[in-house]
């Protein structure tokens, strides 16, 4: 398997040394650009760090290269002027500065310092972005679908039937909504199986399973997990949130073994399923032990949620630093105003450290309670990302809790780390060698 820092060098390869001016010089004088915006991402300039993605990814869509500053004032974005941009920038509240062509320079000769933690990376095409999501969900009932449709980032939304029909070929990016990949209907058993939503929930997905040729439905989600393995490994960006992150490691490593009480599937799990688990097959975690009781809320213990005791408060986590000339792709998903990120609970809050596969890279994490709650690794051709918690803004999402509302966190830094992911398959890329 490739180390990650191998497959980041091949992926977002940068030039060193003196020639590195040079090629940012190239890439603007071409443009033939009089001057040029710059949407700053510090805590202090920027109003709306959630819209200032929205802008960079419409520039994309226009055609038009962007150059993302990382570590330079928040890791703020480099943009042709032009007015288009800068009535948008205006109409999404998103603050800009109009800087000129020597300005410019003076900003990417002072980036590419070997002296200062900085790179600048070149944004070339908007990603084609998926979600895989139940079709009668509501955006605001995943925190992603919530800061595409505020950020105004353009997405299409995908299940299990355009999954198994090959339909993920066409994207470059995608993210599961909080879904349950074990068959096992969100463990919501124990507190809700009275409840009329769920018990809804539960007939039409053994219905829709039954028209698509399966007997359960913990055998559909398995080939629907397949697919998305196979997305990963041949060079798809996935990330994941809350529940999809574990359950998704689980049902991989489950396959051909029955983990399902009867209450879920109509008959006994097998007999030591434990023993039997294959481990090889995750893209995280490892080692994991799984929760049988069906009236647990808890799928393994991957999940801190039950054990963690941590004031809200105190609950924070913090994001690591990375050399941003040498490891590129962790230092873009890590972009933020803050290195401090409040914590928010889901029902996977966050990942115990020690069922963490040691080359899957800990982006963010609270020591104090060994969590990891930001990971990032290499699966094949493809990366991932996992990122624990239901809701950035919303501490203890509960089912039935009202939306939550961006405008009153335009800032936030939990979900600044969601809209990291979404923008850097944009950067550009070294072809590999054959």
């Amino acid at each position: 398997m490739q180390s990650l820092r191998s497959m980041r060098i091949q992926i977002f390869g940068s030039i060193r040394g003196p020639w590195v001016m040079c090629v940012f010089i190239l890439f603007f004088c071409f443009q033939g650009f009089a001057s040029y915006l710059l949407i700053p991402m510090d805590d202090t300039s920027q109003k709306n760090h959630l819209k200032a993605y929205g802008i960079t990814f419409y520039s994309l869509l226009k055609g038009k290269k962007v150059q993302w500053l990382l570590n330079y004032r928040g890791g703020s974005f480099l943009l042709e002027d032009n007015e288009d941009f800068r009535n948008e920038c205006v109409i999404r509240g998103v603050s800009y500065e109009l800087i000129s062509d020597s300005e410019a320079l003076d900003i990417l000769a002072f980036i590419g310092s070997p002296s200062q933690n900085m790179e600048s990376v070149i944004l070339e095409k908007a990603p084609k972005i998926a979600v895989y999501s139940p079709k009668d969900k509501q955006p605001w009932d995943d925190a992603v679908t919530m800061v595409l449709q505020y950020a105004e980032i353009p997405y299409d939304v995908v299940y299990d039937q355009e999954v198994l029909d090959e339909k993920l070929l066409l994207y470059e990016w995608l993210h599961l909504h909080h879904e349950d990949f074990t068959g096992q209907y969100g463990k919501f058993y124990g507190a809700f199986r009275t409840a009329p939503w769920y018990i809804e929930n539960k007939m039409n997905a053994e219905k829709q399973a039954a028209e698509m040729g399966y007997a359960k439905v913990s055998e559909q989600k398995l080939d629907v997990a397949l697919k998305i393995r196979n997305f990963v490994l041949g060079g798809g960006f996935m990330f994941a949130m809350c529940s999809a992150t574990d359950s998704f490691d689980i049902a991989l490593a489950a396959q051909g073994l029955d983990i399902c009480e009867t209450m879920f599937d109509g008959d006994p799990s097998d007999s030591g399923y434990q023993n039997k688990l294959d481990y090889s097959q995750t893209f995280a975690f490892t080692d994991f032990v799984l929760e049988r009781n069906p009236t647990i809320y808890e799928f393994s213990n991957i999940d801190t949620t039950r054990k963690r005791q941590v004031l809200r408060t105190e609950d924070y986590f913090e994001l690591k630093e990375f050399s941003a000339k040498w490891d590129v792709v962790p230092s873009m998903l890590c972009q933020n105003h803050t290195l401090l990120v409040k914590g928010f609970m889901g029902q996977t809050t966050a990942f115990e450290a020690g069922t963490v596969k040691p080359t899957v890279m800990i982006l963010g994490e609270n020591k104090i309670n060994g969590e990891a709650r930001y990971i990032h690794g290499v699966k094949g051709q493809g990366l991932f990302t996992f990122f624990g918690g239901h809701d950035p803004e919303d501490y203890q999402h509960r089912v039935g809790d009202l939306k939550t509302e961006l405008d009153l966190h335009p800032t936030s830094p939990g979900y600044r780390l969601i809209l990291n992911n979404v923008l850097f398959p944009a950067a550009k890329k070294k072809k590999q060698k054959t």
